[in-house]
């Protein structure tokens, strides 16, 4: 089952009336880093397979937007794949899988074992208007995330915590910072108990629809805006997205509606548990690690890091954004599931015929995007 509560609130709940989330999904950093039940190491048979798939996926050379998951079948890893979605659906909401030799392979084949396996953890879905079905953390400028124009996964600044635009969110380590770039996670489970705990009377704010800032999120956006509310409870199971930053940057668009004070203040408190000590779980990134996070269970962001000054030797992760169908239900036009597009088309009235890459050498290379 999915991560639930006791109850689902009912229209016009007062915070008295909603319920705390009981399940796996709610935890603490401090407590879940004294274990390492979260890290699952790759056996030489797993290993062995994925290399093989692998160089078989390059050398067929598959148009990303239609290759399936059942043309690359597994057998050694079926068993941890199901694993890894049991973690990241009704679990802690994430895992890290470790023991790729990336340092062994080509970027190219690295990209093609983890796509391979986000195919068996989900569908992949569009990450840009460019079409772009695998993405790079690989830093391009030296901008600050307090310039508009900065792009979150092309700098070394922090990154404060937040939710991505799918189900999933995967990232699979290339390779590793000179210094700093460490993930953290928070569970948004035990920061919304944390809400009703301390503040009942703010708590069901959280379910109104928020304007999100969407350009400041992918500039080639059709639209300034989005909405969502932060947390979805249908049916007993918890979903939360999250991130402060876009609701207050959105408020720069004179067509958005202001931001109520109790509005404000919840989304301040929300911030404030988010970062108090204990909360969040911090992990390094070693070259081959994968981690998949559910989009719905847990919040993530990174520290800042420094770079070596060799191109070929910078912090580079590759992210996937998959759509996982398992039935999870959620409020209409939660999160930005409703604005992303998936693989197979792009959004009408987009051209992505000579900007897009399709094929695994080319989404092997980061673009150099500032």
């Amino acid at each position: 089952m999915l991560a639930t509560s006791t109850l689902a609130p009912a229209p016009g709940a007062s915070g008295s009336d909603l319920p705390l989330i009981t399940s796996a999904a709610a935890w603490r950093g401090d407590q879940l880093g004294k274990s390492q039940e979260w890290v699952y190491q790759l056996s030489a048979a797993e290993i062995a397979e994925l290399e093989q798939l692998g160089a078989r996926f390059v050398e067929d050379d598959p148009d990303l937007r239609t290759v399936q998951a059942s043309d690359y079948p597994l057998v050694a890893c079926a068993a941890a794949v199901k694993l890894w979605g049991q973690d990241v659906d009704t679990g802690r909401g994430f895992n890290l899988v470790r023991g790729l030799r990336t340092q062994l392979y080509s970027d190219t084949l690295s990209a093609a074992i983890y796509y391979i396996l986000g195919l068996h953890m989900g569908d992949p879905i569009r990450q840009s208007e460019l079409g772009d079905l695998v993405d790079h953390i690989y830093a391009t400028s030296d901008k600050t995330m307090d310039d508009p124009t900065a792009l979150s996964s092309k700098v070394r600044d922090k990154l404060v915590f937040h939710s991505d635009s799918s189900d999933v969110v995967a990232l699979m380590c290339l390779r590793g910072a000179r210094q700093g770039g460490a993930s953290l996670l928070v569970s948004g489970a035990e920061i919304y108990n944390e809400i009703v705990r301390r503040r009942p009377d703010l708590a069901p704010l959280l379910f109104e629809p928020f304007h999100w800032d969407w350009r400041r999120q992918d500039h080639a956006s059709p639209a300034n805006t989005y909405t969502s509310p932060i947390i979805s409870l249908v049916d007993g199971v918890f979903s939360m997205y999250a991130g402060a930053l876009y609701i207050m940057t959105a408020q720069d668009y004179p067509e958005v509606p202001r931001l109520r004070p109790e509005q404000i203040e919840v989304l301040k408190l929300f911030d404030e548990i988010t970062y108090e000590p204990g909360m969040a779980i911090e992990m390094d990134f070693r070259p081959g690690d994968i981690q998949w996070l559910s989009n719905y269970a847990a919040l993530h962001s990174r520290t800042q890091f420094w770079d070596y000054p060799e191109p070929q030797r910078k912090r580079h992760l590759l992210r996937l954004w998959l759509s996982r169908k398992v039935g999870r239900p959620i409020v209409p036009g939660f999160g930005k599931n409703g604005v992303v597009s998936g693989r197979a088309t792009p959004r009408p009235g987009v051209d992505d015929s000579a900007d897009g890459h399709f094929r695994i050498a080319e989404v092997a290379v980061p673009r150099l995007l500032a």
